[in-house]
């Protein structure tokens, strides 16, 4: 069995926090802000994930109302969904996905962050796919107000054997 899912995470740019995309901090002067790290591709890839095999999304599993998530890498919430896919026989087959921002430039960072999200998620690394586009000046993406991104992915499942007689 397959199945497909799809994600999308915004977060608002501001001045004091650290940016994390893909899990790899960022130099730059404005970080996203969020109860995690704010860490809109893992959210987006996760929300992927989720959908694909029924569950709800990651607020629902990741409540900001839950004091243990603040500030945590959101690398941790792919390393729990993993566990789930594990234990409902899912594996990721591959991951797609798209950052769209003005700055900073992410090209630099990008096999670092399919590294750090393919260990999470028990991976290769060629099996994500992450593309970084701009919003052409447009819109609160294009004043660099914020950062958003999107995310694909394909899943398949082994058939569970049957132990009845035949």
């Amino acid at each position: 069995m397959i199945r497909t899912g799809i994600g999308y995470d915004v977060h608002k740019l501001v001045k004091g926090r650290k940016l994390v995309i893909g899990g790899v901090e960022i130099p730059f002067e404005f970080g996203l802000l969020g109860h995690s790290d704010g860490d809109v591709l893992i959210h987006a890839m996760a929300d992927a994930i989720l959908g694909a095999i029924g569950k709800r999304d990651i607020g629902f599993f990741f409540p900001n109302s839950e004091q243990r998530w603040k500030d945590v890498s959101s690398l941790v919430f792919l390393n729990e969904i993993s566990q789930l896919l594990s234990k409902e026989n899912w594996k990721v087959e591959n991951i797609d996905s798209v950052v769209i921002c003005e700055q900073p430039k992410l090209s630099p960072f990008i096999d670092e962050m399919k590294i750090k999200i393919s260990l999470s998620l028990g991976i290769d690394p060629s099996q994500i796919g992450i593309k970084a586009t701009t919003n052409e000046k447009l819109g609160f993406l294009g004043r660099a107000e914020g950062i958003a991104a999107f995310a694909s992915c394909l899943l398949s499942s082994a058939p569970v054997p049957s132990y009845a007689s035949p």
